[in-house]
């Protein structure tokens, strides 16, 4: 099998997401209480249905000792269980006319039921069966340890196969990734019935899985028997994301070359660079590159060396992508006779590859062909669930298609350029030979290593990526600047970015009460111009190096943020230097900006929830910045000039701040950027967070005319971020939040009192209060707000339920740990967390802290802050 198509299909699930066939409806997602995701696609195309698990436990979730389990469980599911004998588990599917099968990949095991739509219910019986019902019988697991091993065998003896698990072990020393999927003989003829019942136990978590059903089916059915079937299962311990992999560092590492002989009569090699995984930004680029450059018969390599010169029986590129990490792929088949002329063809084309190198039409024409590979995956119910499950699974968002389309869509010569210098490096590059054992002398892995130093030689160790000496820390540091300014640096090598958060004390808090929303103008306008370039000028200048530049105000913080490739940094250090101690303020723009304010606030006004969040802490608070109204009201705002935005810019600049920086970032550069912003601020003027009055009027409502739904608000006033109270807050909000949370199962699902539900905390530094919410139709507010009323008073009087806890503690670690997945998101957490005097990882300590947390903590906790008569309700009608 060509190598183009073994790792495309890794390439082409890769980039697809949820969208459904235009015969189907869109995807219905549903979380059940328990965590487990359930996904249905309605599908009337057919008489069918095809139903997928799938389940966080791949290989790469294994230990070293591990390495195999997965696979093996695969296998043993199969056997006989509580409720079937041997057998019996397919023989169900097939006497009822459908198929059943599993597989076993890096990052999960998929479970696949393919039947008549009117036998669905059995899928969803006998995949449960078959995992959570497996016997996991001696003597079946002896016999089928023996089919695993004899499966391991044939699979060294496949040249293919072979090469893959050498470039692996290359790439992933040491790592799960770095493993074969099917194991060792060593750890396979180890594993007992009691590690297969603790794997199921430790990696079959409801919150691992997710349950998929494409066909002739109705959604609500599907949700009452994955409920009825699987909602009893309770997480009995957090699941952590897996942490990406680290790109190696340029300049750290230099190429390897591995030659191994065998009884093969071609000779196979297989290069390979390290690349981000799943959801990276160039991720579509990849693909691209990948297609153009040996991605089927019209491509470059294969045109060159397979028609023109004749060199290799097939060459062939790909780009896998996975969970951690990810390859970009040359791979090549030939005879041992035309190796060196090959190679040093092949690196030659590599050093010379630019963005340029190719043309418009070879790239359009790829574009088309992903398209074309994207739609054709719709066309049956099975591709439909595998893409549309795939995607979600992975964390990839509900317009992934539309997304990642457009992402091809926008790949040209310039950002072909950006992938190749970013990941084609020659010192990155690792080399895997299968060759024939009468070409020991032909083909050498130092015959090898001289031709590329010669045709495609590696910079030298020094010369590292972001220049000459560039400073690469290891682990995070807090560095005090003087003058009470921080700098943060939290190194992450995985990708090849930056993210610059910049949090000043001040913000709104600056302002007198006649100078509401001076700050958002003055955030606004702080990026439209230096002294040195004009607004369109800077705009085109961060387009030019894909950055991006924002800032923004908030009640008591100022924020400055940035995220660009790490080629880029020292230019774009500059720019935040001239942005933030030079900016223009031009009346032109200041003036633009202006006319978007107004545009912005007329708008919230337009809508019913904005409307409500810009009325609302003004009507909770009487003085302070926290009861100014956001953006300001419209004839101040109108009045405001460049004097005035200059003002407080040297006003805002004069405060406190932090800046935390995460990535792949030349440390020695960013001290240098910090150190002169802190110097040019000299000592920061003093900053105290202000405590505001709570008002004494308790109701209060705004209307919004032609609108059919009113939006309730009752509010509970709460103590503020440094509370020891925090994490019980967090745990107790997590418990009322979401589809999953008491407040929709009770008021929307049990008493249908409206489309919309749920609950929010909000903290400052010294208050905070926790909201409940509903949107609901004016005959039923009575109704809702007395809902609202009887579950505060539950929950102040008998403690919560077992399942009911363990399902928000593992909520509130998901949900953490997904939000800090981007630099931005850990930036900006470190540099907001240190400014407003809290631990750098508060956050974190937090969700740890919660999950000590009992019942009788929550109840408590309930009953002191959720008192209706303390509280407060603010209503937007019709």
């Amino acid at each position: 099998m060509r190598w183009r198509f073994v790792f495309a299909l890794a390439a082409l699930v890769a980039a697809l997401s949820g969208v459904s066939a235009s015969a189907a409806d869109p995807p219905k997602i549903v979380s059940l209480p328990n965590g487990m995701t359930v996904m249905v696609i309605e599908d009337n195309r057919f008489p069918l249905v095809s139903e997928r698990l799938f389940v966080h436990a791949g290989s790469g979730y294994e230990t070293a000792k591990q390495a195999g389990l997965s696979h093996l469980l695969e296998h043993m599911v199969f056997k006989s269980t509580e409720k079937r004998a041997a057998g019996q588990v397919a023989s169900d599917v097939e006497s009822a006319g459908g198929e059943l099968n599993a597989s076993t990949s890096f990052d999960s095991t998929v479970y696949r039921v393919d039947l008549p739509a009117d036998r669905w219910k059995l899928g969803l019986d006998v995949m449960k069966d078959m995992i959570f019902g497996a016997k996991f019988d001696p003597a079946e697991l002896d016999s089928e340890r023996q089919v695993v091993l004899s499966e391991l065998a044939r699979g060294r003896d496949n040249p293919d196969n072979r090469l893959f698990q050498t470039t692996q072990a290359m790439a992933w020393p040491g790592q799960a990734y770095g493993w074969p999927v099917i194991g060792f003989p060593e750890t396979v003829s180890g594993f007992s019935a009691e590690d297969l019942r603790q794997y199921v136990r430790e990696r079959y978590q409801p919150r691992a899985m997710m349950l998929v059903v494409v066909g002739k089916v109705r959604a609500e059915d599907v949700v009452a028997e994955a409920k009825a079937l699987f909602g009893a299962m309770v997480n009995d311990r957090p699941l952590s994301p897996p942490a990406p992999y680290a790109l190696p560092l340029p300049g750290v590492v230099e190429p390897q070359v591995k030659v191994e002989y065998g009884p093969w009569n071609k000779v196979r090699l297989q290069i390979a660079f390290a690349t981000p995984g799943l959801r990276a930004a160039d991720e579509a680029g990849l693909e691209v590159l990948a297609q153009l450059l040996a991605g089927d018969e019209t491509s470059r390599l294969y045109r060159t060396f397979k028609y023109e010169k004749k060199l290799v029986d097939d060459v062939s590129c790909s780009s896998l992508t996975l969970e951690r990490s990810g390859l970009f792929l040359v791979s090549a088949t030939l005879d041992a006779a035309n190796v060196a002329a090959f190679w040093q063809g092949l690196l030659a084309e590599l050093s010379r590859l630019k963005g340029t190198t190719f043309t418009d039409r070879e790239i359009e024409r790829v574009r088309l062909n992903i398209e074309d590979g994207l739609y054709q995956a719709k066309e049956t119910l099975p591709g439909l669930a595998m893409k549309a499950g795939f995607f979600h699974f992975h964390g990839y968002d509900p317009d992934g298609e539309a997304n990642y389309l457009r992402a091809v869509r926008l790949v040209d010569q310039k950002a072909l350029a950006a992938v190749i210098e970013a990941y084609l490096r020659p010192e990155r590059m690792l080399t895997a030979v299968l060759a024939p054992k009468d070409a020991e002398n032909a083909v050498t892995a130092k015959g090898l290593t001289e031709i590329a130093a010669k045709a495609w030689p590696a910079p030298k160790a020094a010369a590292v990526a972001a220049g000459q000496g560039a400073e690469k820390p290891t682990s995070p540091e807090v560095v005090d600047l003087g003058g009470g300014h921080r700098l943060v640096l939290l190194p992450d090598a995985t990708l090849p970015y930056v993210s610059v958060s910049l949090v000043y004390n001040g913000g709104d808090a600056l302002l007198a009460k006649d100078r509401q929303g001076l700050a958002e103008l003055a955030a606004n306008s702080l990026t439209t111009g230096t002294a040195k370039l004009s607004a369109n000028a800077l705009e085109d200048y961060l387009s030019d190096r894909a950055a991006t530049l924002s800032a923004s105000s908030g009640r008591d913080s100022f924020t400055v943020g940035a995220k660009f490739p790490s080629r880029f940094q020292k230019d774009l250090y500059g720019l935040m230097g001239d942005v933030l101690l030079s900016p223009a303020f031009l009346k032109t723009e200041v003036d633009r900006e202006i006319a978007d304010q107004l545009a912005s606030i007329k708008d919230k006004e337009d809508q019913p929830m904005a409307l409500a969040f810009r009325k609302l802490f003004p009507f909770l608070f009487t003085d302070t910045a926290y009861a100014y109204t956001r953006l300001g009201e419209p004839g101040t705002v109108r009045a405001f000039t460049t004097k005035e935005v200059a003002a407080f810019w040297a006003a805002q600049r004069a405060m406190p701040f932090v800046m935390a920086v995460s990535g792949d970032f030349d440390a020695g550069a960013v001290r240098a950027l910090a150190e002169k912003l802190a110097k040019a601020a000299g000592q920061a003027k003093p900053f105290s967070f202000p405590t505001p009055k709570w008002g004494q009027g308790r109701e209060a409502s705004v209307k919004l005319p032609g609108r059919n739904q009113s939006h309730l608000l009752m509010v509970f006033p709460a103590p503020g971020l440094a509370s020891s109270e925090s994490p019980g807050l967090e745990l107790l909000n997590e418990v009322l939040a979401g589809q999953s949370g008491l407040l929709f199962t009770r008021l929307r699902d049990g008493e249908s009192l409206g489309y919309s539900v749920t609950s929010f905390l909000w903290q400052a530094d010294t208050t905070g209060f926790i909201a409940f919410y509903i949107g609901t139709s004016p005959d039923k507010d009575a109704a809702a707000l007395e809902g609202f009323k009887r579950i505060a008073g539950e929950l102040g009087q008998k403690p919560l339920p077992d399942e009911l806890m363990l399902r928000a503690k593992n909520a509130m670690t998901g949900d953490y740990y997904r939000e800090r997945q981007s630099l931005g998101s850990r930036s900006g957490e470190a540099a907001k967390s240190l400014s407003l005097g809290l631990p750098l990882e508060h956050e974190r300590q937090v969700v740890e802290a919660a999950q000590g947390l009992t019942s009788e903590n929550l109840r408590a906790l309930a009953q002191k802050y959720l008192r209706p008569e303390a509280a407060y309700v603010f209503k937007v009608e019709p």
